[in-house]
This record gives C-alpha cells, structure tokens and sequence, in this order.
C-alpha cells in the first residue's frame, strides 16, 4: 500500500507524482461459421453420440471459474467469468441445486497487477499489503504471490532505488502471497493504512465472515469498500489455479494487487489477489486471507 509511513521514504509524494490514468479494455472475439457452397451428407440422428457433461471434479478445474463456500447457509458459491462460453455455462448450471448456487461475474478473472505506481519491480506495479515484523525481528512487508514474478528487487518509485527484496513468495497453489525484508534494517515501518481522509491503525489480524463488511486500499483506485460473500474460493486464473481466497463485492483493478483488505477498527483481514470487472461498473475481487500469510513466514503486523 502506497501510503504507510516510512521513516527515510516519502511514500505519499512518489504517489502524488503519479497522475496517469489507464483504461483496461477487454475485446471479446467473435466465431464467424462459414456455409459451404456444397452440400455436407448429414448424419443421421440416430448414428449422433451424445455430448458426455463433464464431471464436477473436471469442472472444478475450469479456467474461469472460482468455487468458495458460505459456511453459515451450507451452499457452494460457483461465480462464472466472461470467458466461460455457453456450453461451459450450460454444463455449471447441472450442478445447481439447494446446496449449490452459480453465478455469473462480469469481465475476466484477471490478476490485479500492471505497470505503474506504488511498488516497482522493472515495469510491474502493485499495491503494499500490511508492515510486518518478520521471525528474526527485522522489518517487511507482505503484497500478493504474484506481484513477485516481476522481480526480486522493490522499489517506492519506477526506477527508484531498491528498498526491499523478495524473501519468499507463493503463488499458484496454496494461496497468493510473498514478504519482503527491507533493505535498511533501521526502517520504522508501522502497520497503519492511509485512506487519503486519513489513518486506520491495524492492530490485529483475523478471518473474515460471511457478510462482514470491509474495506480495500490500492495503489491505482484507493479506497474501496464491500462485503464479504464466501470463504475459502478456488479461482482458475489464467495463470494458475488458487486456492483458499475470499470472495467479496469489493472492485479492484490492475496495479491494486497486493493492497490491504482490513476493517474500520483496525483489523487486518486479507491481500488482493485478483477478481474481474472494474471500480466504474463494479465487480468481484478475491484476496488472500492474512492470517494464513503470517502463519507461513512466522511474521508478525508491525506496532
């Protein structure tokens, strides 16, 4: 997250500097069926095989897909992307039923980080999750698995001098998250989060429930804020399949991976992942519970 105080780096004046808007445009290809000039002998109806549904266990593994649950109602929650086709579709509706509900969701599933602002790695951008003290007492930071694809080396400014390197990283699989060490030892790097009306202090870390509502700061479209709709969601990205995520109403676009998922009384709830649709006409985002990325690098939330 962009804003966090750090003594040494003015983390609000590399932001200011950053005025570029950008726009995601999504082109939907089109199949064009060609008629032939000659007539094709037609099968007849009785030789036709009939198409085989595909299991759940195989459609579980759709790209385009995500597969969470509400533990309070009992129900599976399938969200299918814009790139699942009608057939796909058609074959996810078979598995409704009391206890299972599909949904459609608008645009991709997409992994929120670009080229920008916030934290550089060469020309990938995202969001700064949480400060942490890591288990041998030095300063970090986590952001999203992803994120550190671009690199190893982050900086505060495109270009800038590295102030953190990657430590560890996990994404795809069990989860989308990585910490970070800072670079100068010395670094005092508290776990608050600058709202751009002013400073939440994450105190403690916890799950979210089903319903709960929450807020989401990043690096390309600020504060945001929704509410939770299901736990523990398998998403079939494009680049790999996660696991473990949680669901929610909130938007996010590129460049805001990484960023916090907390509450207004200063509990940190999650790490943006990915999710599809916009901050204009709304969406869904997925985001990386904090609990579990703590618990895998022994780390603490910075005081």
């Amino acid at each position: 997250m962009k804003d966090l105080p750090l003594k040494g780096y003015d983390m609000r004046n590399a932001h200011r500097k950053i005025t570029r808007k950008k726009a995601i445009i999504a082109a939907a290809g089109v199949a064009v069926a060609a008629t032939a000039a000659f007539a094709i002998p037609q099968a007849s109806a009785g030789s036709r095989q009939p198409v085989a549904v595909p299991t759940v266990a195989e459609m579980r593994t759709m790209t385009g897909t995500a597969w969470a649950t509400d533990p309070e109602t009992g129900q599976t929650l399938v969200t299918a992307d814009s790139t699942v086709n009608t057939e796909q579709w058609n074959n996810l509706l078979t598995t409704r039923s009391d206890k299972v509900r599909v949904e459609r969701a608008p645009g991709r599933f997409t992994l929120l980080a670009e080229g920008g602002d916030a934290i550089f790695a060469g020309r990938g951008r995202c969001s700064l999750g949480f400060n942490v003290t890591l288990d041998n007492g030095a300063p970090g930071l986590l952001t999203a698995g992803h994120c550190t694809a671009a690199g190893r080396q982050w900086s505060l400014t495109q270009g800038g001098a590295p102030v953190a390197t990657v430590q560890q990283s996990t994404f795809p699989g069990d989860g989308d998250f990585a910490v970070l060490s800072y670079n100068n030892r010395n670094t005092q790097a508290p776990s608050s989060v600058d709202t751009g009306n002013g400073t939440v202090q994450i105190r403690r870390a916890a799950d979210p429930r089903v319903n709960q509502r929450v807020l989401r700061m990043g690096s390309t479209t600020g504060l945001r804020d929704g509410r939770v709709t299901a736990l523990n969601a398998t998403v079939n990205y494009p680049e790999g399949r996660v696991t473990g995520l949680i669901q929610t109403t909130v938007c996010a676009e590129g460049g805001d991976s990484g960023g916090p998922l907390f509450t207004q009384d200063g509990t940190a709830l999650g790490l943006t992942s990915g999710g599809s649709g916009d901050c204009r006409q709304g969406g869904i985002t997925f985001f990386q519970p904090v609990t579990e990325a703590l618990n895998a690098f022994g780390a603490q939330l910075a005081q």
